[in-house]
């Protein structure tokens, strides 16, 4: 069994660690990684516009809690929610491609 001092390549690494792509543990990292990269976006764009995150909660309609979790990956985002937070909250055009 390989180990992770094994590893070629990131890929490799995720395979030994949480397993091949479609199952439980790797999907759930997967998932996990993506709110994470959602939530640093967020705080950039925020940061970028010089917003604190109390005032993109109140220009969004939302809290600042919620901002804050969303920014440290705690929680899932609807898409709704994601586009109101770019566009409207951080006057930003938000757009979606799928492969």
């Amino acid at each position: 069994m390989k180990t992770i001092k094994d590893a070629t390549n990131f890929d490799e690494l995720l395979d030994i660690k949480y397993g091949k792509l479609g199952t439980e543990k790797r999907d759930e990292f997967e998932m996990k990684a993506k709110a994470f990269i959602v939530g640093e976006m967020i705080k950039e764009e925020r940061k970028k516009a010089h917003l604190t995150q109390e005032e993109l909660a109140k220009k969004t309609g939302t809290k600042k809690s919620y901002i804050s979790r969303l920014e440290n990956g705690k929680i899932d985002i609807q898409i709704s929610t994601l586009f109101k937070i770019f566009e409207e909250g951080l006057g930003k055009k938000l757009g979606l491609t799928i492969n």
